[in-house]
């Protein structure tokens, strides 16, 4: 796959405890872009949040969470991201989890598989 110049990244951002299909949500969504066809999608856990209902989750030691943030992040194509948005957005509504996806203007400097 070749990706160079103007992309878009998207950006999810779920909960650790969300499940669909009784696996982690981020996992669903990263196997999904694979599956989709995607050039690339990395996870981040966080340590820290907040969304729409307010409530902190945290991973400190006196208000350990099990449901800390997940931001996933996609990088294609505004096509191709627009495509697969319809499939996040159905698993997020599976999981009944809360969220929020973003999506920006990005410049791809480098897209390379590694050499073996």
């Amino acid at each position: 796959m070749k990706l160079k110049g103007k992309a878009k990244l998207l950006r999810v951002f779920v909960g650790e405890a969300d499940r669909v299909y009784q696996r982690p949500l981020y996992e669903a969504i990263v196997y999904g872009a694979k599956r989709y066809g995607l050039a690339g999608a990395t996870v981040h856990r966080g340590i820290m949040s907040y969304g729409a209902n307010s409530r902190i989750h945290s991973s400190k030691i006196f208000s350990l969470s099990d449901d800390l943030p997940i931001i996933i992040e996609l990088v294609d194509s505004k096509e191709k991201l627009n495509g697969f948005l319809h499939i996040i957005e159905l698993l997020i509504e599976k999981a009944g989890g809360g969220g929020m996806i973003t999506m920006e203007q990005v410049d791809v400097i480098r897209y390379q598989p590694q050499k073996k």
